[in-house]
């Protein structure tokens, strides 16, 4: 039986595109570091967050001269605290739980971008060299007033940035 060579040259273009199909699925799972939620963060009881060590005293806490902590609640329909500022310069580690439902996290203009689950502390770091606007919105739909569901992180220059209230 013979193969004619159109047939073989239609299957070879066929086994090329799947493995490059594949390989670009691999590449946007693996090769530019998206990660899944996981509970590396811990676990807390969302309905007595306020009782939570990092929970009942949310907001910006400086570590040291560059690294900064923001603790984050989501519940519909506001992130607690929804006005964050920060200086130039500074890496910031995110800690993030709802209290009723599966939010989500968006910083605009930037690849931060996680779900936060009740009982999940989610955690997330990045890098803010520049000053600038950025917003951050809830993309898992939360209820009737999900499109409410916003803030703003401030990233200002070092040299008016007025420090940590706590």
């Amino acid at each position: 039986m013979e193969i004619h060579k159109y047939e073989t040259l239609w299957f070879a273009a066929s086994l090329l595109l799947i493995v490059g199909f594949i390989g670009t699925i691999t590449y946007g799972a693996v090769g530019v570091g998206i990660e899944m939620v996981n509970d590396d963060g811990g676990t807390v009881d969302p309905d007595n967050l306020s009782d939570h060590e990092r929970f009942g005293d949310t907001g910006v806490h400086q570590v040291n001269d560059t690294h900064y902590e923001v603790n984050m609640i989501a519940v519909h329909p506001s992130f607690i605290p929804s006005e964050i500022e920060i200086p130039a310069g500074s890496t910031v580690t995110f800690y993030m739980t709802a209290s009723d439902v599966t939010h989500g996290f968006k910083l605009v203009d930037s690849n931060l971008n996680t779900m936060i689950i009740p009982g999940q502390i989610t955690k997330i770091t990045a890098e803010f060299d520049d000053p600038g606007e950025y917003g951050f919105v809830c993309h898992e739909y939360c209820g009737s007033l999900h499109h409410e569901m916003a803030g703003n992180l401030s990233v200002v220059p070092e040299d008016e940035w007025g420090g940590v209230d706590s």
